[in-house]
Formats: structure tokens, C-alpha cells, sequence
């Protein structure tokens, strides 16, 4: 099967380059150690005596987040050295700010071609790697069952796309899963999901998302948040915030539902405001353009603070911020939820955060989260945008509720942690094993 891979694997790249060098151009920042992704990777100093060395791979800066409590879980042992890569420029530069002098080495991704795939691996010389949710590159999981180094899959997940391209082609995914040491769910479904692709019982081990133990953003002070709300044109000290309403990593077609909702609501006497952060801030001058074609004030973050405090819409187009600006919330809408949007943007941040949520029928990435949020009645599912409306409608209208749905999504957060400990775990005991042996 390698040698196949291969052989489609260059020239697939070289028909996809141009679409890359589009979108690094778009994005910026890959100038950034660009030898890199040719296995041309700082290399480390050799491992001290008796310590283990983990090489993790985290995608982008989601991941990357992700990954902090396992690596921390792991430290706490004492003789594991991290080496982290990933693949975007956001979530290079992120690791580099989070972790830069916490770990071993951080770096980027090597393309999963043998000759570049080769040269990282000569010069990390991991003693095992991790990989995070749906990524099985090929020549990376080969490098490791040559060397007999152990892999691990953590947070592994199957969206519904990718599962249904699986079983179209069961002998693929299950010859990839055959080369992990072990495989770490996200949730019940990916752990069925695995098992019908050829992941075996002894493989899976399923002890939830990791990304329930990510810690939650330092809270803002009552100075600092009102600051941030006169920053965003939201707030007076004359009269008091009305209720806001966030967007939360909006997809085309939610901005404009949701900004017609708003209107709808004002116009019948109820006050709100809308905060909309898109999941791409480069979707700014779209969304601009569709704030123009409306009545409501708005204030586009991208171009400095709002000099108005009248402001009804703020569109937040900038980067890192989502945190922050959800903690000003008082209910969050959860994007690419709504057609024809699919898949859902992650639930878990908002509701540690204590946030009332509201999220569209199609939240697949999250499915089993999202079941546990709505049974835990932190969590509404709305079908459209009428049932959008009329929910939203029916919590502006009952504060009581809106506070016995935070409480329940503050409960529901803190009684799911610590997967990170229990993977760290099932690592080391992996490794006492290959010890004794």
C-alpha cells in the first residue's frame, strides 16, 4: 500500500500546489521555517538518558490548544521530551508563543512524502508520536511501524463525510489503524465508528475529548469587560448593556440570519445587541459588504475601536479573540450549524464558559457533545432560522432561565474533564510494558 501512496502522492501535490500557494499567500505567515515541510527540521539534541520522546502533531491552532493538558499530563512524569509540529502558519506561531520554552522543540509538519518524511524523521528521532482526530498520514504511520516506534491517535474522530468515504474503501482506513499502538476517541460515536473500520477492542481505549481539559481563558475583570464593551461600542455608564447575543465562529448565510433576527427582535421592543465572530477573518470584507446593505449601526473590529457607543452589530473580524469575547455573551449562537452549513463549530469553549447555547440541526462533528448538552439543558437545537428567532425570543424573554442553563453548561464542562490525565496514562503504561518486555 506505501509504495501506491507513493506513487499518487507527487503528482496529487503538484496538481494541488497552486491551490496551496493561493491560500498561503491569502493567509501569510508560511514563510515561517518553510524548510520544514521539506524534513529539513532543527534539529534536537539527543535524548538524555532513560527520557522518551514524543512527537506530536497538532494540525492547527485548535490542536494545538488541545494538546497543552496531554503535554503537561505527560511532563508530570518526568522523562518525557515533546517535540510538537503542526501544519498551518497560525498554528506554528502559536506554538511557538505557548510552548516555545516549555518543551524539547516545536517546528512544522514535513510533507507526507518519503524523502522529506525521512529526513524529519532522522533528525526528531521520536520514541513515539501522537497524532490528533482525523489525521492518518500514511508515510508518517509507515516511518513508525519500520522503526518500531509506538503511535498513538488521540482525540480520534470521524466527521460523517469522512466516515462514509471510509466505508467505500474499509481495507484503506483499517490497514492505517493496524499501525497504532492505540487509539484514543473523542466520543462513544468515533469509538463505533473505528471499530467498523478495522480498529480493534484492543486498540480503542475511550476516555472523551481532550479538548474538555484545554483550561478556560483567564476571566475578565468587571473593569476589563466593560473596557472591552466600550472598545466594541456595546456599553455607557449611563444606561445599562442590553442583553447581547454572539455569533460564535459564524459560516456564510449565519451572519445574515443573524443579523435579520436582531432586527426583527428590535423592532418589536426587544433590546439586544449582536457580536458576530466569523470562523475566518479573512471573510471581513464579505461580511462588510453585507453590513452595508442593512439599517442597523455597525462597527467592524478590523478597523480600530468604535468612536460610537450606539452600536447594534459589531463584527468582530480579527484573530484570538473569541475567548475573550464570548466571556461578554449572554447567549451564544454556535456556527456552521445552520444549512447549508454542516459539521458545527465547537460547543466546548462557550459552555465552560457558562453560556446559554443555541446551535443548528447540524452539528455532526459534535454530535455526541451537543446530545450531552441538550440532555444536560444547557443547550437548544434550533432547525432554521425561524426556530432561531423564536428561541432567541423565548430566553431574552425568560432571564431564568438563560441562568439555569449556564449553570447546567458550567456542571456538564466540569464533570467531563481529565481525559488528558487518563491518555497520559494508558502512554506511560505502554511504555513500562515495552520496558519490561
Amino acid at each position: 500500500m506505501i509504495l501506491l501512496y507513493r506513487l499518487f502522492y507527487l503528482p496529487a501535490f503538484l496538481f494541488a500546489l497552486p491551490y496551496y500557494v493561493f491560500r498561503m499567500w491569502r493567509r501569510g505567515g508560511y514563510g515561517k521555517d518553510l524548510q520544514h515541510r521539506f524534513g529539513r527540521f532543527t534539529q534536537p539534541p539527543p535524548a538524555k538518558e532513560g527520557n522518551i520522546r514524543v512527537w506530536i502533531q497538532a494540525v492547527s491552532v485548535g490542536e494545538v490548544l488541545a494538546v497543552g493538558p496531554l503535554i503537561e499530563a505527560l511532563q508530570v512524569y518526568g522523562r518525557y521530551e515533546i517535540v510538537l509540529t503542526t501544519t498551518t502558519s497560525t498554528g506554528y506561531a502559536e506554538a511557538r508563543k505557548r510552548y516555545g520554552d516549555k518543551i524539547l522543540a516545536t517546528g512544522i509538519f514535513p510533507l507526507d512524502f518519503w524523502p522529506a518524511s525521512i529526513c524529519a524523521w532522522g533528525r526528531i528521532k521520536p520514541d513515539a508520536i501522537v497524532l490528533t482526530e482525523s489525521e492518518l498520514w500514511p508515510e508518517h504511520l509507515h516511518q513508525s511501524k519500520v522503526r518500531s516506534v509506538p503511535a498513538f491517535l488521540v482525540n480520534a474522530r470521524l466527521s460523517d463525510r469522512s466516515f462514509a468515504r471510509y466505508q467505500k474503501v474499509p481495507h484503506l482506513p483499517a490497514r492505517l489503524f493496524q499501525k497504532f499502538t492505540a487509539i484514543f476517541p473523542a466520543s462513544a460515536t468515533d469509538s463505533h465508528r473505528l471499530g467498523q473500520l478495522g480498529a480493534s477492542n484492543e486498540q480503542i481505549q475511550e476516555f472523551g475529548s481532550i479538548k474538555l481539559d484545554v483550561p478556560a481563558p483567564p476571566l475578565l475583570s468587571e473593569s476589563a469587560r466593560h473596557s472591552l464593551l466600550v472598545s466594541l461600542g456595546f456599553s455607557t455608564d449611563e444606561k445599562p448593556m442590553p442583553p447581547l447575543l454572539l455569533g460564535s465562529s459564524t459560516w456564510p448565510g449565519e451572519e445574515a440570519a443573524l443579523i435579520r433576527i436582531t432586527a426583527r427582535l428590535l423592532k418589536d421592543g426587544l433590546d439586544c445587541r449582536l457580536l458576530l465572530v466569523p470562523r475566518h477573518a479573512e471573510r471581513g470584507p464579505e461580511l462588510r459588504r453585507l453590513l452595508q446593505g442593512q439599517n442597523l449601526s455597525w462597527h467592524q473590529r478590523s478597523c480600530g475601536e468604535a468612536t460610537s457607543q450606539d452600536i447594534i452589530i459589531h463584527l468582530a473580524d480579527t484573530t484570538g479573540e473569541l475567548s475573550q469575547l464570548t466571556q461578554l455573551a449572554d447567549i451564544c449562537f454556535v456556527g456552521k450549524s445552520l444549512a447549508p452549513n454542516s459539521g458545527g463549530q465547537s460547543p466546548i469553549d462557550a459552555a465552560g464558559l457558562g453560556k446559554p447555547l443555541l446551535f443548528g440541526p447540524h452539528m455532526s462533528n459534535f454530535r455526541d457533545i451537543a446530545a450531552d448538552l441538550r440532555a444536560n439543558g444547557a443547550a437548544c437545537e434550533v432547525s432554521d432560522e425561524a426556530d432561531l428567532e423564536a428561541k432567541l425570543r423565548s430566553l431574552l424573554e425568560d432571564p431564568a432561565r438563560c441562568g439555569e442553563m449556564s449553570r447546567a453548561a458550567r456542571d456538564w464542562h466540569s464533570a467531563n474533564r481529565g481525559s488528558c490525565a487518563r491518555i497520559a496514562r494508558a502512554i506511560d503504561e505502554q511504555f513500562q510494558r515495552i520496558g519490561a518486555a
